[in-house]
């Protein structure tokens, strides 16, 4: 029988994102700097406020207000009328020195004995399901709302767009997991107030079918474009009304939306949050490092859909074990344990190898704080940072490394493919 899966995403100007977004900043900015900066930063936005907290151990210094309130105009909150904007908002810093217990554990005299810098499982996950790799009611959700903030920032087909938004996407599958149909798409945006709310949610419903879905239905290959049919059930708005929305509407904390960051509940999750941590957590560096395994294993042919699991302990070097789950789909004839064993051997798991067969000590998180961690093109971007003295840094990073098919041939060969 026929059944229906739901991912959701948020776009960058909800007020958890824009918490991720700030403590993102702060990792950029702190690792452009000093690389070996170990930072923990935790972000609250609220009416008029955010409150800075969390653990450095760096050698420089910065404006952590600034890069704040750099980071929400970037965004859009710009204007009083939000009850939030850069310029005129509270913020409030209670960062202090990381604790020598946990940086014990970490730094070691030799850089590949580094430790893990707490312990857990970490997961990625990878289908054959879009050019991407990742699972399309995620990927479409997406690209929703990437679209809807490009409409916003050209503000000239929709002119009452505000930062804050939400996308959900239901799709039909066959009882062989191929995707049928999309069965509906929800979209909340908020916008500014008009004079009379049923023209404005007619509108708003109107310019959502009309305007942002063929576009987004453009951008996509013919297979997925056929997915899009006259049967979609649209919620627009289902609330009526959404002025008041934001840090303003709901109050924002990073690492509250990790499911938006992975895979939309397809494959799992460890439960550690990405944003706002350095790479030697390994929260967040071991997940994308599971889905770059991931990846090449799906390209390389091993099989068509696989959850790659990893674990450690804090302080200690190697992980305690990974495990390969092919849901079936290796067309030859190996055991997901089999698989896993030669996972150990093609991909040095240690966290220090991971940072640089990642280039994960460069300044790159930023553009993972919105829209996802992964499935993202992995480009090369110059990146310009100051310091309080007025020194300016620009830098040329390579975002979403473990998004390179760069081990597909490495994986061929042990797999004899």
């Amino acid at each position: 029988m026929a059944y229906l899966f739901t991912s959701e995403s948020v776009s960058e100007g909800h007020p958890d994102k824009v918490a991720d977004q700030i403590s993102d900043a702060l990792i950029d900015h702190f690792l452009a700097f000093d690389k070996d900066s170990k930072v923990a930063c935790e972000t609250l936005v609220t009416t008029g406020q955010v409150v800075l907290a969390g653990e450095v151990k760096s050698n420089t210094y910065l404006d952590v207000q600034k890069i704040a309130r750099d980071t929400i105009n970037k965004i859009g909150y710009t204007k009083s009328d939000y009850m939030f904007d850069g310029n005129s908002c509270g913020v409030f810093s209670a960062i202090h020195e990381q604790s020598e217990d946990i940086n014990r554990g970490v730094d070691r005299e030799s850089k590949e004995q580094q430790g893990a810098g707490d312990q857990g499982m970490m997961f990625g996950y990878a289908t054959r399901e879009t050019e991407n790799y990742m699972p399309l009611a995620l990927d479409l959700a997406h690209r929703i709302l990437i679209e809807l903030a490009e409409l916003r920032r050209e503000n000239k087909e929709i002119t009452y767009l505000r930062p804050d938004s939400k996308s959900q996407v239901t799709i039909e599958y066959s009882d062989d997991n191929i995707p049928q149909r999309i069965d509906a798409i929800v979209v909340s945006t908020q916008h500014d107030d008009f004079d009379k709310d049923d023209a404005m949610l007619a509108k708003i419903r109107k310019d959502i079918v009309d305007i942002l879905i063929p576009r987004v239905v453009a951008k996509l290959p013919e297979n997925i474009q056929n997915l899009f049919t006259d049967d979609i059930t649209y919620h627009i708005n289902p609330t009526g009304k959404f002025v008041i929305g934001g840090p303003h509407g709901d109050t924002g904390l990073t690492g509250r939306k990790i499911i938006v960051d992975t895979y939309g509940g397809k494959g799992a999750h460890g439960g550690g949050a990405f944003s706002g941590k350095d790479p030697s957590k390994v929260d967040r560096s071991a997940a994308y490092a599971t889905r770059h395994i991931a990846k090449n294993l799906v390209a390389a042919g091993v099989c068509d859909e696989v959850l790659v699991q990893v674990s450690y302990a804090i302080g200690v070097v190697e992980p305690m074990g990974i495990f390969v789950d092919t849901y079936g789909t290796c067309p030859f004839n190996m055991t997901d344990g089999e698989i896993a064993q030669k996972v150990s051997d093609i991909f040095d798991m240690r966290p220090a190898s991971i940072e640089e067969r990642l280039k994960l000590r460069n300044p790159m998180y930023s553009e993972t704080a919105a829209y996802g961690h992964m499935g993202r093109p992995s480009e090369t971007v110059s990146k310009t940072f100051s310091q309080p003295n007025g020194d300016d840094l620009t830098v040329d990073v390579e975002l979403f490394t473990w998004e390179k098919l760069d081990y597909v041939d490495k994986v061929k060969a042990a797999f004899g493919l």
